[in-house]
């Protein structure tokens, strides 16, 4: 299965988990907001903070149809979460800064554009875009990875972008994601992470919206490449995702929970030199029940097994059954091979 290189960072199987720190909008339109993301997801130990870059009309027109969230309409929603191309460069210096790897989602060909010119090092694709094949295009062409998210979607539209990818030459990942906010836990569909995976032959995530960790979690056990959560400082902050967003304490518990777990998952059964240390402790030789006289066959009623393991192993009780003791043994002792003929 090929890797994504996303700058210096191979993201795959075998490699460690990319943890995304989706930020998206909750600056709220604050650039200082903005920075306190970057600072706090770095100290967290997250491997990218991850923006949207909105160009409202670009994006979508401005008709009073439009959804509305919070009192607003989607357009001036988006509009007031703009960021400059200077901004953009501003918040990639000080992820630089921080060392950790800033990304965004363009929901444009021209915000595709003002991202190739901040210079990121790949491109998140949101799930609205999944089907949005002149973006995908456009993006494709810029010859970065994409990352690219699956939700609202049904496995035959993931196929046909994923065939309209390869026919471009992409470079790209997938996101099992549940556009749910928040998403509960029977909506998550987690075995579609390891389906991905066999089907397409590219590494495959999670864009988890569920609360808390634990689905996450479960993800990287099936394989999940890569893991992103929404992220705030705190979901008292204003903007539309805060409440679907974890704070950095729960940030800081997936980094440490999903670095644990990658330890743990090993295919190798060997016990370890301390399981080995303990062998002679709990596990069962071969003792005399009574005391065998010199030159006695030894039959089943003379020895049983019990702890410790430095004798004889219980396994091999059937080969003393039968031989004739070279020694008189005392009874509740450890029979050994040198007491044997």
């Amino acid at each position: 299965m090929p890797k994504l290189m996303i700058g210096k960072r191979a993201v795959g199987p075998g490699e460690k988990v990319f943890i995304i720190a989706e930020a998206g909008i909750n600056h709220d339109g604050d650039i200082k907001r903005a920075h306190e993301l970057i600072d706090a997801a770095a100290e967290c130990g997250a491997d990218c903070i991850k923006f949207q870059t909105h160009l409202a009309v670009a994006e979508m027109l401005n008709v009073s149809d439009t959804a509305v969230y919070l009192n607003e309409s989607l357009f001036q929603l988006i509009r007031r979460m703009e960021l400059t191309l200077g901004q953009h460069l501003e918040l990639k210096e000080r992820a630089q800064k921080r060392g950790i790897i800033f990304l965004s989602t363009p929901f444009s060909r021209e915000a595709a554009d003002l991202l190739a010119k901040v210079g990121v090092a790949a491109y998140k694709i949101g799930s609205g875009e999944l089907t949005n094949l002149p973006l995908l295009g456009h993006v494709a062409a810029l010859r970065k990875p994409m990352i690219v998210s699956t939700g609202m979607s049904d496995f035959r539209e993931v196929a046909a972008t994923v065939a309209f990818l390869r026919s471009r030459m992409a470079t790209f990942g997938l996101m099992q994601c549940t556009s749910m906010y928040p998403a509960p836990p029977e909506h998550a569909h987690l075995k579609v992470v390891p389906r991905y995976m066999k089907a397409f032959k590219v590494p495959v995530g999670l864009s988890d919206h569920t609360q808390g960790n634990y689905t996450a979690f479960a993800a990287v056990t099936l394989g999940a490449s890569m893991v992103e959560k929404h992220f705030t400082i705190s979901r008292q902050w204003p903007g539309p995702d805060q409440q679907s967003s974890i704070e950095p304490a729960e940030l800081a518990d997936l980094v440490k929970g999903i670095r644990a777990i990658e330890s743990a998952l090993d295919e190798k059964k060997a016990p370890s030199d301390v399981e080995r240390g303990l062998q002679k402790l709990f596990r069962e030789s071969v003792v005399t029940l009574r005391a065998i006289p010199r030159g006695a066959k030894i039959t089943r009623e003379m020895v049983w097994v019990k702890r410790p393991g430095s004798g004889i192993p219980a396994s091999q009780l059937a080969k003393v059954v039968g031989k004739k003791a070279k020694r008189e043994i005392a009874a509740n002792q450890l029979v050994q091979w040198e007491d044997l003929g």
